[in-house]
């Protein structure tokens, strides 16, 4: 069967050539006669695939030396907890903006953990607010939020002043799709699962100096950051096969011309197909247009049995996993970077044919 173009939120598609690279070393990586899969994570095989990844990521991205990069497991959901134990402690609060549905669900799970309070939470989660709509409070220890709402198609359009209050970033559906500088931030922290690689790994990029910060007591080794990057990551075995294929993604990405290169296809992508719902009688996009996500395109029309015969044809034409998240409905066009153009192209054909 042809491959399909895979529009899913996550787990995402990934690059064929990635794909077709992994499967052909799926038994016999680099003449070692075994998988990657099955190797010592502190064998010198490994080691070199696991440092590998962490320098490509490092030059993609720009990370500056005074950053350490760590490989870890549970997803962004599992660092919701893992900020605010190893970072709330050195004000005593925090702030968050609640922009989307993850957004929210940091928010929440943080407040278990101390003084956490919204700096902003329009409600209205298909606009992000502006930055005189916020308000950072000089003394938090942190300020969070979450770059690309996937359930609601927004995107920070701008980077948020705080004071000199380190920026916390759930960068999961946006990371290496745009390039960012790294040294604005405090901590950056994304799963793997839509621009990296497949669900399992986690990966969070953390400034030195907060390292130093005092967990909240009772903090897990596993979740605490210094003891994790004075461990090389390897507490305990780490996703061993998702840093490898995150390698072979970063690989791919610097054969594509890196994350500069990347953002103009992506935007490309998006512009297609947003023009496509605009002149569509059919659809319509509630996102306000400054705050448009370039990673997911969420649009609708006025009848969940129109948007159910639309998913449909699209199915027919190996167009896949477009239906909205269970909290908005719709349709929800997700183009990470291994999307190719010809995804979009296709879609924006149906948008157009479609009555």
């Amino acid at each position: 069967m042809p491959r399909v173009f895979n529009f899913a939120a996550g787990p995402a598609i990934l690059p064929e050539a990635v794909l077709r690279r992994a499967a052909a070393e799926i038994t016999d990586y680099n003449g070692t006669g075994m998988s990657v899969m099955e190797m010592s994570h502190r064998s010198k095989e490994y080691i070199a695939v696991f440092e590998g990844a962490e320098q490509k990521l490092r030059t993609a991205m720009a990370v500056p030396d005074n950053y350490k990069v760590l490989f870890l497991q549970g997803g962004a959901t599992l660092q919701f907890s893992a900020v605010p134990m190893n970072l709330l402690a050195r004000k005593g609060r925090a702030d968050y903006a609640v922009t989307g549905y993850f957004a929210k669900k940091a928010f929440k799970c943080a407040q278990m953990y101390g003084n956490v309070r919204t700096a902003a939470d329009t409600g209205n989660y298909y606009a992000i607010p502006a930055q005189r709509e916020l308000s950072p409070d000089p003394d938090a220890s942190y300020f969070h939020y979450c770059h690309n709402n996937t359930v609601y198609g927004t995107r920070w359009p701008y980077l948020p002043e705080t004071g000199g209050v380190p920026l916390v970033c759930d960068m999961s559906s946006s990371i290496l799709s745009e390039p960012v500088d790294v040294s604005k931030f405090g901590v950056i922290y994304a799963g793997a699962q839509k621009n990296m690689g497949p669900a399992g790994l986690t990966v969070v990029i953390v400034r030195d100096d907060l390292l130093d910060s005092p967990a909240l007591p009772g903090t897990p080794e596993l979740l605490t950051y210094k003891a994790q990057a004075e461990n090389g990551s390897m507490i305990n075995t780490p996703a061993t096969y998702g840093v490898y294929l995150l390698g072979l993604v970063l690989d791919w990405l610097g054969e594509a011309g890196g994350v500069a290169a990347m953002e103009g296809i992506n935007r490309k992508k998006a512009a297609l197909v947003y023009d496509a719902v605009g002149s569509s009688p059919v659809f319509r996009c509630k996102v306000e247009e400054r705050s448009r996500s370039i990673m997911n395109v969420v649009f609708s029309s006025d009848s969940d049995e129109t948007d159910a015969r639309f998913l449909k044809e699209a199915a027919s034409r190996g167009m896949v996993t477009l239906k909205g998240h269970r909290a908005t409905g719709g349709i929800r066009a997700s183009m990470y970077n291994a999307m190719p153009l010809e995804g979009a192209q296709k879609l924006v054909e149906l948008i157009g044919e479609f009555k």
